[in-house]
C-alpha cells in the first residue's frame, strides 16, 4: 500500500505548497485582494501628511516671528491674549448666547 502512495507524495507536497502560497498571494497583507484597502490607507495617510506638513510650516513661520532678532510685537501680544484669555480695553467683545445642549 505504501509503495503505491509513495510516487504521489512529492506531487501532494508540491500541491500543498502551491495552495499555501497561492492563498497568501491573494489574501495576505500584500495580496491581490487587499490592494484597494492598501491604496485607501495610503491616500488617508498622504492627506494626513499633507495636513501635518502645512501645520508644521505655519508653526515654523510663527516661531520665526517670535525669534528675538525679529520679534513681532503684534504676534506676541496676540498669542499672550489668546493664551491668558485677556482682551485689550479697546477691543470690542461680542458675546453670543450659548446654544442649548
Amino acid at each position: 500500500m505504501l509503495a503505491r502512495i509513495r510516487p504521489y507524495v512529492p506531487t501532494a507536497l508540491f500541491a500543498a505548497l502551491l495552495f499555501y502560497f497561492g492563498y497568501h498571494a491573494l489574501t495576505g497583507d500584500r495580496g491581490v485582494l487587499t490592494r484597494r484597502q492598501r491604496q485607501e490607507t495610503l491616500a488617508e495617510r498622504q492627506a494626513l501628511l499633507d495636513r501635518l506638513t502645512a501645520e508644521r510650516a505655519r508653526l515654523e513661520r510663527e516661531a520665526r516671528l517670535l525669534d528675538g532678532r525679529s520679534l513681532s510685537r503684534d504676534l506676541v501680544e496676540e498669542r499672550a491674549r489668546l493664551r491668558l484669555g485677556y482682551a485689550d480695553p479697546r477691543d470690542i467683545v461680542v458675546r453670543f448666547p450659548r446654544a442649548p445642549s
